[in-house]
């Protein structure tokens, strides 16, 4: 009979950023360890989290392990027997290794040939046994950003335990049974109030708040409804999209009382609402206010202070102007709502009052008079300070304006964007409010009457950070400054990049503490995106841009292979989360090394080639390509002169061509590749170019049927080898086709 397993981790509160993650590891992980234990398990294992306890369920697990076997192979059946008969040493020793009588050995066949073997049988313990080591493994197997040693240790051999914050407690029950289980503490530890955890058929309530009895009293449960009602019962909301929707439902009513609604920066999608559920059991929602005086400070700074300092959400009128209002969300049950929000509202002016501080005490200098400033503030040892980072930002702005985006009118703007980017970091509110940095430049900017385009560039020169196509900042909000931002964006990023990786730093699997994959994800978000961004057409290559870069920041040979190749595989992430084909992303990319891919380019490409994949003509083309792409490279030099006849270079490689099939892929090749060229010159129409080349498909499959490549007139060889290799480097302009044939067909 199956029964139901219950497990839940008490511990002391943990961050709220840390709780989706755990959620989603806690059914994995726990799914793993029973399949390992061979516990079959009947329903999902679903997991919930709060801050203080980390929930397991799974509604049917078997009550016993399913039954071993296992075969283990000896040696040779050739080699098991010696002239007489008689096992020989080796099956002798074998066999008694395995605790088995040598008779009892049985012949198997493998892959090998003929073998000895031993079949083991271990009948399955109860589950009771077994569930043990599937908390171990739960325990041990859970990530956290940073794990704390708390002196505990498990009994399984690998000595100390460390995880993300202490456990209190542990509910281990199967069938409604405590399953016996401990976390040692070590002996230095231990003391009156810090002893063994051990699992028991307890849980605990809200620390502060209970029916009866003391704060976070002891409960008793038997099966998971119990376990849910109880804890209700107790001030805890276990579901987090319950808490969730009582705050949501409980911040309407408030806003609305207030005459305003709530802030859509705390309210949005990835905003503070989808936050404040993993930081309480038991929400509440109160009220305050603030002196209407602060309303003069620019928006960013409150709705900063708010949000980001405190957890509150900002009350809008509706026109979305703040209003001298804010709603906090509180972990108790409110009976004097007003001793709250008075206490609120003294931390939030507080904190208020010393921003508006800064704020006047900023605007006394100018941004160009901080400039001096930034020479105190290290970017990078091997790289300088920020003085010299804007320096360089300064100048490759100017460039990319005036080169790389064909906007000359805009460089003066974007090398004086440049210029004053980083100048905020001297100031004394993005010191207190380091979210702030870039946009109180911008808005300092303003206040100082410069251009749209200055102020505008600065105040969004950090972003994109993120690669979906409606993510800050619009064409809306970049507004006259849209090049000027763009030009300072990319420089930026750019100088970034390049500058650290030539300084040896590299992001690793576990480790980007420069964030530069946020830089590479930015920079390829506003390229490939430039025309909606701008306005422009222009498609600036990646190897056009990075060396602009190494004129001042030079790459070595190593630096600029980790480079190129950390840069490849960010535009192809960038490009599939768009939700384009794998396959066509590696097509698209293959074609050409990065330093000659336009990702402007790219992504048109990519908007058009699944109009031709599933074509007949182009899968005929995309099988053969492998093949043209093979023989033209392994016979040819790296270009074109490479193929001669005899001393000198042939000046119709075509001419002895004789072959139906090679005349008319001859013919069709002269038709179509300046109309593919065209269009890649142009930049645009790449359906046309695509539904030329997808017409090759025929004749490329015709040649390969009628047309032997290798034969022994040199001249002809080599006239066969130059339609190869110029067919090839025509497609591979496009896409490399060939990427996108299933392996199995290639």
């Amino acid at each position: 009979m199956d029964r139901e397993l219950l497990i839940e981790i008490g511990v002391e509160e943990v961050p709220a950023s840390w709780l989706p993650s755990l959620t989603t590891q806690l059914a994995d992980v726990a799914s793993a360890q029973l399949r390992a234990a061979r516990l079959n398990v009947d329903g999902p294992v679903e997991s919930w989290t709060t801050p203080r306890r980390l929930t397991v369920r799974v509604h049917r697990v078997a009550e016993r392990q399913t039954d071993l076997e296992e075969v283990l192979n000896g040696p040779p059946v050739s080699a098991a027997r010696g002239a007489d008969g008689q096992f020989t040493p080796s099956a002798i020793g074998f066999a008694r290794k395995n605790g088995v009588d040598p008779e009892a050995l049985e012949e198997i066949d493998t892959p090998k040939g003929r073998y000895l073997a031993v079949r083991k049988r271990q009948r399955g313990k109860a589950s009771v046994d077994a569930l043990p080591d599937v908390m171990t493994g739960l325990l041990r197997g859970l990530a956290f950003p940073k794990s704390m040693n708390w002196d505990a240790w498990l009994d399984d051999g690998k000595g100390d335990f460390r995880f993300g914050r202490p456990v209190r407690w542990l509910l281990f029950l199967y069938g409604g049974r405590v399953v016996p289980y401990d976390i040692r503490r070590a002996e230095s530890a231990q003391s009156p109030l810090v002893q063994d955890v051990r699992s028991g058929a307890t849980t605990y309530g809200h620390r502060f708040l209970t029916t009866s009895g003391r704060a976070g009293r002891a409960v008793k449960v038997k099966t998971f409804d119990d376990y849910k009602a109880r804890l209700l019962e107790h001030f805890v909301v276990l579901e987090r999209e319950d808490r969730r929707e009582r705050i949501a439902r409980d911040l309407e009513v408030h806003a609305v009382r207030l005459g305003g609604r709530v802030h859509r920066a705390a309210a949005g999608q990835a905003g503070l609402l989808d936050e404040v559920p993993d930081l309480v059991e038991w929400p509440s929602v109160v009220a305050g206010v603030f002196p209407a005086e602060f309303l003069a400070l620019p928006e960013e700074v409150l709705t900063t202070t708010m949000i980001h300092h405190q957890h509150y959400f900002p009350v809008v009128d509706d026109q979305g102007r703040l209003k001298a209002a804010f709603l906090a969300v509180t972990n108790v049950e409110v009976e004097k709502p007003e001793l709250i929000s008075r206490n609120s509202e003294r931390v939030l002016t507080a904190r208020l009052r010393d921003a508006q501080f800064f704020w006047n005490a900023d605007r006394k200098v100018t941004l160009e008079d901080r400039i001096g400033r930034l020479d105190t503030i290290l970017f990078h040892k091997k790289l300088g300070s920020y003085k010299a980072k804007a320096e360089r930002v300064e100048r490759l702005a100017e460039w990319i304006a005036r080169e790389a985006l064909a906007k000359p009118a805009e460089a003066a703007s974007a090398a004086k964007a440049g210029r004053l980017a980083k100048a905020d970091l001297g100031t004394d509110l993005v010191r207190e409010f380091t979210e702030l940095q870039g946009t109180m430049g911008g808005i300092y900017a303003r206040e100082e009457g410069l251009p749209e385009a200055v102020w505008k560039a600065i105040y969004y020169h950090y972003l994109p950070v993120a690669v979906e196509p409606e993510a800050p900042p619009t064409r809306a909000q970049l507004g006259a400054g849209a090049i000027c931002w763009a030009a300072v964006s990319i420089a930026d990023k750019l100088d970034t990049l390049v500058g650290l990786f030539s300084a040896g730093e590299r992001p690793t699997g576990s480790r980007d503490p420069y964030g530069l994959r946020r830089q590479a994800h930015g920079l390829f978000r506003t390229l490939v995106d430039l025309p909606d961004l701008t306005g422009l057409s222009v498609r600036p290559t990646v190897g056009a841009l990075i060396a602009a870069v190494q004129r001042e920041l030079p790459l070595d040979e190593v630096a600029r292979t980790a480079l190129t190749a950390f840069l490849a595989e960010r535009l192809t992430y960038v490009l599939e989360q768009r939700g384009y084909d794998v396959r066509n992303v590696r097509a698209v990319l293959a074609g050409r090394p990065l330093g000659q891919i336009s990702p402007l380019e790219a992504r048109r490409m990519l908007e058009v080639l699944p109009e031709f994949t599933g074509t007949p003509e182009f899968q005929q083309l995309a099988t053969a390509f492998k093949r043209v792409k093979n023989i033209a490279s392994g016979e040819l030099g790296p270009g074109p002169g490479a193929i001669t006849t005899g001393p000198g270079p042939v000046s119709d490689p075509y001419s002895v061509l004789h072959e139906p099939a090679e005349l008319a892929l001859v013919a069709e090749l002269t038709r179509r590749q300046p109309v593919i060229e065209r269009v890649l010159d142009s930049g645009d129409h790449y359906r046309q170019a695509f539904a030329e080349a997808a017409a090759f498909g025929p004749f490329v499959d015709r040649f390969f049927a009628d047309v032997f490549v290798m034969v022994e007139d040199p001249a002809l060889r080599q006239a066969r080898l130059h339609l190869m290799a110029s067919l090839s480097r025509l497609i591979l302009r496009l896409a490399d086709i060939s990427e996108i044939v299933p392996q199995s067909e290639s």
